[in-house]
């Protein structure tokens, strides 16, 4: 079977087309923007990518097209398709047509913390031998791939809240009929998707629908939506994380090892190099749906201690004249502020740099962006990328009493803080894009400053 794949460069698609791959469909696929990592990935799989949407693609005449969601009427490869009448589905529903319909799904879900329990989750399930399939938003490092097909009945994956395609504004996750699911945290983000909470917790409940009674809900106990969601039309056997009549974690030491209670009675202890609440709570998440799968509990401790974290999650991109330098994927308010708390645990006095782009559409309108002075609390000095923003960063940080540097030029914020740092600070770059390389040239300008 041949299938093209329209918006193929992106995380999820992408993931697709690995995927359609190994089931030995010949996969080709188009983007706007086709270059590194992903169509280095891509051209490894031997799937060959065109760049743009010309409607001249429909002379290659593939048995389906799978249209990604960040395809818009208009698209005139799309336009093409509907208009010749030829078969097309979402990325969603070919997965469940032809990889999910006959495994044990173990879907996660919520606002934070998907790719990086997604990645434990499926490391657990990896040490343990069940050799799991996966679908991930990000690259584990354990795995140093996103997706794969294997023989096993399991599969874990992301289980996103975004809209599925332009013809299909049902969340993703409502096409991957989990039978463990996970529920991490649900707050308000895509704001050029939904209008208010309520339309998001809207979906989750469609999702809890269709959860098997002989399933399992992970739920986070602290979260007072995800409870409110539970309260309706749950026909599934829930635990809780977070919690003491659930999952539980021990106050971390030093060096951020804790210990595991299991409806307050000790399981063991997680010796891993993480920091921070989120992680401990993310970590709990994967142990229980490990456990659901098959998994003892003592096993996933051992296994999560040696878990290698997610690329784009805390990353260390470097170390130049003293100074580390971090690459990470907030860019919510809540992710902000948990990823420096985690931080600031960490570091204990050091100084802190945050550098941020507000990049998603929720915080270029400025929805939320009233958390953001405040989500920067741990840093010693924050910095901000302001370009096409709705809204006036000056004025925001000018009323909250917080200080921020901002730009609208990267060269110009990299030598900002390049000349502000000094041995022993961590800099922090969080943006859910790419951010202009900032990292590669961040530490190029603290090496030159040393010389």
């Amino acid at each position: 079977m041949h299938i093209h794949i329209l918006g193929i460069c992106g995380t999820f698609m992408g993931g697709i087309a690995a995927i359609a791959r190994q089931a030995g469909c010949r996969v080709t696929g188009c983007d706007a923007n086709v270059y590194p990592p992903m169509s280095e990935q891509l051209n490894a799989l031997g799937i060959e990518l065109i760049e743009g949407y010309g409607d001249d693609q429909l002379a290659l005449k593939p048995d389906l097209w799978v249209i990604g969601n960040a395809i818009t009427r208009g698209n005139p490869l799309a336009e093409a398709i509907l208009d010749s009448g030829q078969r097309y589905q979402s990325g969603p529903e070919w997965l469940k047509e032809n990889v999910l319909f006959d495994k044990w799904v173990l879907a996660v879900a919520g606002t934070h913390g998907k790719t990086t329990t997604s990645s434990m989750l499926a490391w657990l399930l990896e040490d343990s031998g069940r050799a799991p399939g996966f679908l991930i938003g990000g690259i584990p490092t354990d795995f140093s791939i996103s997706a794969r097909l294997t023989p096993s009945s399991l599969f874990v994956i992301e289980g996103d809240e975004y809209d599925t395609a332009f013809f299909d504004k049902r969340s993703k996750f409502v096409h991957y009929r989990p039978r463990t699911a996970v529920l991490n945290n649900i707050e308000f983000d895509h704001a050029d998707i939904f209008a208010n909470l309520a339309e998001i917790e809207r979906q989750f409940r469609h999702l809890v629908r269709i959860i098997p009674r002989s399933g399992l809900i992970v739920s986070n106990g602290q979260d007072p939506v995800v409870k409110r969601v539970l309260t309706d039309d749950c026909w599934t056997p829930v635990e809780e994380f977070g919690s003491p009549t659930g999952w539980a974690a021990g106050v971390p030491d030093a060096d951020g090892h804790f210990d595991v209670l299991w409806r307050d009675k000790p399981v063991g202890r997680v010796r891993w190099a993480l920091a921070g609440e989120h992680n401990r709570m993310n970590g709990l998440a994967a142990i229980a749906a490990a456990r659901h799968a098959g998994v003892e509990p003592e096993s996933a401790l051992a296994a999560l201690s040696s878990f290698k974290g997610v690329r784009r999650r805390m990353e260390v991109r470097g170390t130049a004249r003293g100074v580390t330098v971090y690459d990470d994927f907030a860019h919510h308010p809540t992710a902000i502020r948990v990823t420096l708390e985690g931080l600031r645990a960490k570091v204990g006095g050091a100084r802190i740099l945050a550098v941020l782009e507000p990049r998603s559409n929720t915080m270029r309108v400025g929805r939320m962006k009233e958390a953001l002075p405040e989500s920067l609390a741990q840093a010693d000095r924050a910095y901000l990328y302001a370009v096409r923003l709705g809204w006036d960063p000056a004025q925001l940080f000018h009323a909250s009493g917080r200080q921020v540097e901002w730009s609208a030029s990267i060269d110009a914020l990299v030598q900002a803080i390049a000349q502000e740092a000094r041995a022993g600070d961590h800099v922090v770059v969080m943006s859910n894009g790419e951010f202009g390389g900032i990292h590669a040239k961040l530490l190029s300008a603290l090496l030159e400053g040393g010389r």
